[in-house]
């Protein structure tokens, strides 16, 4: 049986720290958004069919292999919450690990723009994710999704029994993962470094 635990919010709200501490501390496999899209955009370019077919095929396929070998994965993800086809989207993830006697776990991240443009120039992230490197476009995309999409929930909105919101301006990652933890009582796996994190 594997577990997901989805850490989802806007650009830059420390959503891959976040993570990167949730599996150290648990010994869970990782998976960013930016794992399938860097790879995608150095084979087909960027924003191509090719590669969007790629991108999708990539994490589809990672989830399944998750399931089937009882890997227990995070996944980071960038939600736009006003659109149905994304709410689609994170049900199938929690039906394909639910009905296979996992746990699905959504994990909001919230913080202020500030902050946000802040966190975007930082050098881990300029070293994890290839295409944030250009930060004056990255910068531009940013205030172009606030703008644009709904990145976080609205107010009493939940999706998920398992659905936390977290406002992270003012934590750092190890303190947001010992909410979590908390929160759903999660034990850590036993496995070798190696095993969850290879050359990371």
């Amino acid at each position: 049986m594997a577990n997901l635990i989805v850490v989802c919010g806007p650009q830059a709200v420390g959503k891959m720290t976040v993570a990167e501490s949730l599996r150290d501390k648990l010994k869970y496999n990782m998976m960013m958004n930016h794992d399938s899209i860097e790879v995608s955009d150095k084979i087909f370019g960027f924003a191509t069919p090719a590669q969007k077919e790629f991108n999708a095929i990539f994490r589809e396929k990672a989830f399944e292999l998750a399931v089937k070998h009882n890997v227990d994965l995070i996944f980071t993800y960038v939600c736009a919450f006003e659109m149905p086809e994304e709410r689609a989207y994170m049900d199938s993830l929690a039906e394909l690990f639910e009905k296979n006697g996992g746990k699905f776990y959504f994990v909001e991240l919230r913080a202020t723009l500030e902050k946000r443009l802040e966190r975007n120039e930082t050098p881990h992230r300029m070293e994890r994710k290839a295409s944030k490197r250009d930060v004056d476009w990255s910068r531009k995309n940013l205030l172009k999704d606030a703008e644009k999409h709904r990145l976080n929930s609205d107010d009493g909105e939940v999706w998920y029994e398992n659905h936390i919101k977290i406002d992270n301006t003012n934590l750092s990652p190890d303190e947001v993962a010992d909410i979590v933890i908390e929160k759903y009582k999660l034990v850590a796996n036993e496995k070798e470094e190696k095993e969850y994190r290879f050359g990371v």
